[in-house]
C-alpha cells in the first residue's frame, strides 16, 4: 500500500469518527474489561482447583471407593455414593476457565489445545497438592462448628459422605447378636440383619457391608471387616454423634440416635426400664 492510499484510508477513518459512525473506546474501559476477564479467569481456575481437591478428599476419606472391593455387587453402592455434584462443579469451572482463556491475549499467541491441556494439568496438579494439606479437613471441621461461612458450602457439596446409604453401610460394631449386628454410624445406631451366618466379628471392629435397606434395618448381603482409618470421614461422623455421650451408658443416648423401627424402639424403651443390662433388651427386641 503506497503513501497516497494510506492517506486516503486515514482520511476515511477520521471522517467516520467525526461523523459518529465509529466510536473510540476509552483506554480505561478497555483496561477494566481486561482486568475483569483476568479476575473471572483466576476465580474459575481457583474454584476448579478447589472442587478437584474436594473430589479427591471425598473419594479418599469416605466409604465410596471401598464398595468396589465387593466386586459387581458393590458397584451399585459405589454409584449411589459417588460425588456427582463435586465432579459436575469441577467440570463446569474447567469449561468456564477454558472459555475465558479463548478471550485472552494468550489464545492468539499459542494453540488453544495446548493452552487447554496445560490448564487442565495445572488444575489437577494444584488440586492434588492440596490433598497433602489440611485445607479440606479444616473446611470440614469448620462446617460442623455451625456458623462459619464454610459450613453450608461444605455440607452441600461434601456432606453426602456421611449420609445414610440404601445399598451400603459402614460403622463400628456396638453389639453382636445371633442374626444381627448393631453398629454406630454417623446417623446413629443401625441394625444389620443377615439371613446367612454372620462372619467372625468382634465388638469395636469397623465394618463395611453391601445389601439393601428394609425400613430402618439394613439387610446385609456381604460384610467385610476393615480399618476405620480407611474411612476417616465416617469415623469423624461417628465421633460427632457418640462422643458427647461416651461413658454414660447406652440408656443415656437420646432417642433419635436409635435408628430402628418404631415398634422396636418402643420395645427397647420399655425393656430398658426393667432390665439392668441393655444388651438383653437388644436380644429381646431386635430378633
Amino acid at each position: 500500500m503506497n503513501e497516497k492510499e494510506n492517506e486516503k484510508l486515514e482520511n476515511s477513518v477520521m471522517d467516520k469518527i467525526e461523523n459518529g459512525r465509529v466510536k473510540l473506546r476509552s483506554k480505561y474501559l478497555f483496561l477494566a474489561e481486561k482486568l475483569g476477564l483476568g479476575t473471572a479467569f483466576a476465580l474459575s481456575v481457583t474454584l476448579a482447583v478447589l472442587f478437584f481437591n474436594l473430589t479427591l478428599f471425598y473419594l479418599k476419606e469416605t466409604d465410596n471407593l471401598k464398595y468396589l472391593s465387593f466386586g459387581r455387587f458393590g458397584f451399585l453402592a459405589f454409584l449411589e455414593s459417588f460425588p456427582y455434584l463435586l465432579v459436575i462443579s469441577f467440570i463446569i469451572f474447567i469449561v468456564l476457565a477454558g472459555c475465558l482463556l479463548t478471550k485472552s491475549d494468550a489464545s492468539y499467541k499459542k494453540p488453544f489445545g495446548l493452552l487447554a491441556m496445560g490448564l487442565i494439568i495445572f488444575i489437577m496438579l494444584a488440586g492434588g497438592v492440596l490433598t497433602y494439606t489440611e485445607v479440606a479437613r479444616k473446611m470440614e471441621a469448620q462446617a460442623y462448628m455451625g456458623k462459619h461461612p464454610a459450613s453450608a458450602f461444605f455440607k452441600f457439596f461434601v456432606g453426602g459422605g456421611t449420609e445414610m446409604r440404601k445399598l451400603g453401610i459402614a460403622g463400628t460394631v456396638f453389639e453382636i447378636g445371633d442374626n444381627y449386628l448393631i453398629i454406630e454410624t454417623p446417623q446413629g445406631l443401625r441394625n444389620i440383619r443377615r439371613e446367612e451366618e454372620m462372619p467372625e466379628i468382634k465388638e469395636g471392629q469397623f465394618i463395611i457391608a453391601i445389601g439393601s435397606r428394609e425400613g430402618q434395618d439394613f439387610i446385609a448381603k456381604e460384610i467385610k471387616i476393615t480399618e476405620k482409618e480407611e474411612m476417616p470421614m465416617i469415623e469423624r461422623g461417628i465421633d460427632r454423634r457418640f462422643k458427647p455421650f461416651s461413658g454414660h451408658g447406652i440408656q443415656s443416648l437420646p432417642p433419635h440416635l436409635f435408628l430402628f423401627e418404631e415398634d422396636k424402639k418402643e420395645c427397647l424403651k420399655n425393656c430398658f426400664k426393667s432390665k439392668p443390662d441393655p444388651r438383653e433388651c437388644f436380644e429381646q427386641c431386635l430378633k
